[in-house]
Formats: structure tokens, sequence, C-alpha cells
């Protein structure tokens, strides 16, 4: 199953207040791996960027006037995040922002649900305690050094190694293959792996000649036959 994890950095908190996107970065996982590929990309938000936003991003009205605008990166953007699942850390700000800008370009508002927010998870399986990026980071004991300021592509790559432990622990395999099903061989030698003193027998000798007329009777090619050995000693 393919899913993009997502992060956006804006001019402020609320597109219905003229704020703008300024960074969009997106990573793209398959069965909950991380393949590799990645979207990122700096805004031009056609208007200036608060100090309080620069504080957070580092993202400034100089270093953005020559970057594109969202008309101009939208089909790419469209295109790397196909109709799959979006997973973003607190989506209802993300998508507030990403629909705003969906809508002045005259597209379709991306649904809410199709997006998986991480911020809800880690509120249900962490109730009562900080659930930010950063607090995720500490709990999970996951690098965060990287993000000395707000990144959208650093925090969707940090937000990958979140998402995984928040959904049952980190990916420890590379290998997209199916795990190999034990052989009846293998099952066979744990079974019978040697004790260091053998139990005593718990039978009378009455049940253990039954058993043994039993297991006569379903023939050598009787399943009991591959997992137990043909003599019986008495020991188990």
């Amino acid at each position: 199953m393919r899913e993009i994890v997502l992060d956006t950095e804006t001019t402020g908190l609320d597109p219905a207040q003229g704020h703008r996107l300024v960074e969009i970065g997106a990573v793209e996982m398959v069965n909950q791996i991380a393949t590799g590929a990645s979207f990122h990309v700096l805004i031009n938000p056609e208007r200036d960027v608060p100090e309080e936003a620069f504080r957070v991003h580092g993202h400034s009205t100089l270093s953005l006037a020559d970057k594109p605008v969202f008309a101009a990166i939208v089909e790419e953007f469209l295109a790397f995040i196909g109709e799959d699942r979006l997973v973003i850390h607190n989506a209802e700000f993300d998508l507030r922002f990403l629909n705003a800008e969906l809508s002045a370009q005259g597209l379709p508002a991306i649904a809410p649900e199709r997006v998986v927010d991480t911020l809800a998870l880690a509120r249900r399986k962490h109730p009562g305690v900080p659930n930010s990026l950063d607090a995720l980071c500490d709990r999970y004991q996951i690098d965060r050094s990287r993000r000395v300021k707000h990144g959208a592509l650093v925090d969707a790559e940090i937000l990958v190694e979140v998402y995984g432990e928040l959904t049952g622990g980190r990916q420890r395999s590379l290998s997209f293959a199916a795990a190999e099903a034990p052989s009846i061989a293998g099952v066979t030698a744990r079974l019978h792996r040697a004790r260091g003193e053998p139990l005593p027998a718990r039978l009378e000798p009455a049940e253990l000649e039954a058993h043994r007329g039993m297991v006569a009777e379903l023939g050598k090619g009787a399943l009991w036959n591959r997992y137990a050995p043909s003599e019986d000693d008495g020991a188990v």
C-alpha cells in the first residue's frame, strides 16, 4: 500500500486571513517503508513573511522571492501524491492550507477521509501527555537533531519514523517479500531439542502399549511419525 507522509510550512496560522504556503515536503512509503522517493518545494507566497513565521521555519520574504508560486508547482505536487493516503501530523492545519491553495486554482479539495492524522493517533495511544512531533521523537528515542528549525521535508522524514511507532513499532526489515513459513523440519527440530535431564515417564505400561497399537494402525505415513520418534522410550 502506497502512502504519502506530508508536512507544510506557512506564513501564519489561518489561510482565511490571507496566509499562504511557503514549503511542502512529502515522502513516499510503500507497505510503511520509505522508498526514497520524495517531493520538496519552496513556494513564493506572493505576500510578506511575518517575523514570527520566519523564526519558526527560517524562510524570509527575500529568500522566497525567486521561488515558484503555487500555481507553477501544483500539477507536479498532485501527480506525486496521486490518490493515495496522506499521513500528516495535526492534519487539520495542513489540509486547510492545501485546500485553500487548491481552491484558488479551481481544483478539488483533498478529502479528510483520505488522511491519517498522526496527532489523533498519538492522543489515542498516549492520552493526557504532550504529543507534538518533538515530544513523540523523545518518547520513541528518534533522533531529531536535524530539526533545528521546522522544515517540511525534514519533518516528513521524521514523521515516517513516528508513524511506524504509532502503528505497531519500527519497521525492522527493508524487504517487501513476505516472510517464509517455517518448514516442518524446522518445527520438528524445535520440538525435539534435547533436555538437560529427561522427564520421567508419566504413562503406565498399559497406556504405552495402547498408544503403540494406535500409532501402528495409522501406518508409517501418519503425521504423528513426522513429529515424534518411531520408538517411544517413555521420556517426554
